[in-house]
This record gives structure tokens, C-alpha cells and sequence, in this order.
């Protein structure tokens, strides 16, 4: 597994069990490895937003559904969109960070023993 993926999962697992400062650690690291560039900035505007939704508890946020309603098939829909959004020749590099975040947060969210 490539480390930015691994890195990915220890944050999924720090979000899941609400241990922000961990979380934020993963974060910093993850922003590190995606570098200052467009697509890096994409990539680091979606996890930033994980962070915040689930920290906030937002309700109306995507990701917090998503983990709130333990849904499989709902989750694995998202990235079979997510992944096809990645493939549309005409998003820019930050799009293409920013999508590129989700599908390694819903691989890693769906690789969790608990979803089995």
C-alpha cells in the first residue's frame, strides 16, 4: 500500500474515533506528502473539510452521513463517482486533488473490519 494511502487510513481511524489531535498529525502529513501545488491544494481543501465536518458534527455534511449511517453500498457508490469524476479529461489539477482525497478516503473507510 503506498504511503499516502496508509497515512489516509490512520486518519480515516483517528476521525472515527473523534481523536482530533492525532487526526491533525495524520493531516499535516497528508498535506505534506500532496505538496503546495493546484493539485495539492485540492487535496488538502477535502481533508481539511473531513476534518472539520466530523469535527463540527455537521449533519447536512456528506462525510458525516457517510460514517453516521455505516452504509457499504452508499459508500461504495461514492467512489464509483468519485473515481469517474477523476477520469473526465477536463478537471483542472485541483479538482483532480480534492477527488483524489475521497476516493482514498472511502478506500480506506471501506476497507474498515467494522463495514464487513
Amino acid at each position: 500500500m503506498p504511503a499516502r494511502e496508509m497515512r489516509m487510513e490512520m486518519f480515516l481511524r483517528a476521525l472515527l474515533k473523534r481523536d482530533f489531535s492525532r487526526a491533525k498529525a495524520h493531516l499535516e502529513k497528508l498535506q505534506k506528502m500532496a505538496g503546495p501545488d493546484e493539485w495539492g491544494r485540492g487535496y488538502g481543501k477535502a481533508i481539511n473539510g473531513f476534518m472539520s465536518a466530523i469535527k463540527d458534527n455537521d449533519p447536512n455534511a456528506l462525510i458525516v452521513q457517510l460514517i453516521g449511517e455505516h452504509d457499504r453500498e452508499k459508500a461504495e457508490k461514492l467512489l464509483e463517482h468519485f473515481q469517474g469524476i477523476l477520469e473526465h479529461e477536463f478537471r483542472d489539477e485541483y479538482e483532480k486533488g480534492y477527488y483524489t482525497a475521497w476516493v482514498e478516503f472511502l478506500k480506506a473507510y471501506l476497507s474498515q473490519k467494522t463495514l464487513s
